[in-house]
């Protein structure tokens, strides 16, 4: 890498905290706390510059982000940088060894929640932003920074909204801005949600009368799923995980004298390109079929999907990775392209037909979603070079 771009990157890596310490000061906890006052922080900070940008809200009108676009002066495809602004909650403030919005630097750490998800990413995409604008005039397609909220309620109210604006150009794939250093994500597991309502005869428990209530159905449902059979990798298509099929809630009954007459289920099936929605929503009801076959309830367990993403994964030699790998080598580093199990916005995106999307690449942190977060501010000079080479290869054809 230049040593001209890693003197520049050393620059800007101090306002970058700066903008970064400010947006940890006002707290945007996932639907906590009102995302006005970290947003207009942005606006500010935007407008100051002169940087084309504009407000981004859901179907009730609500502000749910920022969009900053920047223009190239050729034809080209556009890409888009991602970081959200809103966080995760503080939990247990009292066992925080600092306050989880003090935005402050302490031996190398930029802290606070949001440091590392993902304010500190936010603030370096809007200087990536100032950086490039004035030379758009030579850039091919245009580059798109947006700055989200609603991310952490699983609401993701801002990317929704980005995608839905008939006035943004479709992007040719995005970068989103996740802390650490040592991989890329490049792909991830799908998932299918559904809720299972699984009903009986109730009664009283100290009754003559013996009755098989809904819990107890409910945790017969459960051994079926538990048992069912899902198949492994399918090393054909080169997807590395297989699919997993979890419960992740029961609820009903209540007290201890009444036997319920109904229990709900939540079940999470992460799917894969072998297999998909359809394939787990079938797998679910061949379980459901065999309890009401086996032991029949007064009405069929009713199974009602919440939620379907599709997988997603990239080549390593496909854009947007290809770019930000490179430029991470570039850079002198071993950076590895990983499939996640988890899922993550990456799927919301590949299910509106953009499969170009990475996850990850920033600094290194600690306490992320948990007590004391903080991201190391050593290798921020090293990430923005990465991220600036990897957009401009992207800008310039």
């Amino acid at each position: 890498m230049s040593e001209h771009l890693q003197l520049a990157a050393r620059a800007r890596a101090a306002s970058v905290v700066e903008l970064a310490g400010e947006l940890i000061r006002h707290p945007s906890r996932g639907g906590i706390d009102d995302y006005g006052p970290v947003l207009g922080v942005l606006e500010e900070w935007l407008s100051a510059r002169q940087l084309p940008h504009r407000r981004l809200h859901d179907d009730a009108g609500l502000l749910v982000g920022l969009l900053v676009e920047i223009r190239g002066g050729r034809p080209g495809s556009w890409w888009t940088l991602d970081a959200c602004v809103d966080t995760a909650p503080y939990g247990d403030e009292s066992a925080w060894s600092f306050p989880p919005d003090c935005g402050d630097v302490a031996d190398g750490w930029l802290r606070g929640r949001g440091s590392a998800d993902s304010k500190l990413a936010a603030a370096m995409f809007c200087h990536l932003a100032a950086d490039l604008a004035p030379h758009a005039h030579t850039l091919h397609g245009g580059l798109a920074v947006l700055l989200d909220v609603d991310e952490h309620t699983g609401g993701f109210g801002g990317a929704r909204a980005y995608l839905r604006d008939e006035s943004v150009v479709r992007p040719a794939g995005v970068m989103i801005g996740y802390p650490g250093m040592d991989e890329v994500v490049v792909g991830g597991r799908g998932l299918w949600r559904a809720t299972l309502t699984v009903h009986a005869p109730s009664g009283h428990s100290g009754s003559s009368k013996s009755v098989v209530g809904a819990v107890s159905r409910a945790a017969h449902l459960v051994r079926l799923l538990d048992a069912a059979e899902l198949p492994g990798v399918d090393s054909s298509s080169g997807f590395p995980l297989p699919p997993k099929l979890s419960v992740t809630a029961l609820h009903g009954g209540e007290g201890f004298s009444v036997v319920p007459d109904r229990c709900d289920l939540n079940i999470d099936v992460r799917t894969t390109p072998g297999f998909d929605a359809h394939d787990a929503e079938t797998l679910v009801r061949k379980a459901v079929a065999e309890l009401d076959a086996g032991l029949p309830g007064p009405r069929p367990t009713e199974v009602t999907p919440v939620a379907a993403w599709p997988p997603f994964r990239l080549a390593k030699d496909e854009q947007p990775a290809a770019a930000l790998l490179s430029a991470a080598a570039g850079a002198g580093l071993a950076v590895r392209a990983k499939t996640a199990g988890p899922s993550n916005i990456g799927n919301l995106l590949a299910g509106e037909g953009i499969a170009g999307v990475t996850a990850g690449f920033g600094v290194p942190y600690e306490g992320l979603h948990g007590i004391d977060e903080r991201a190391h501010l050593a290798e921020l000079p090293t990430v923005y070079a990465v991220y600036h080479r990897a957009v401009l290869s992207l800008l310039t054809g």
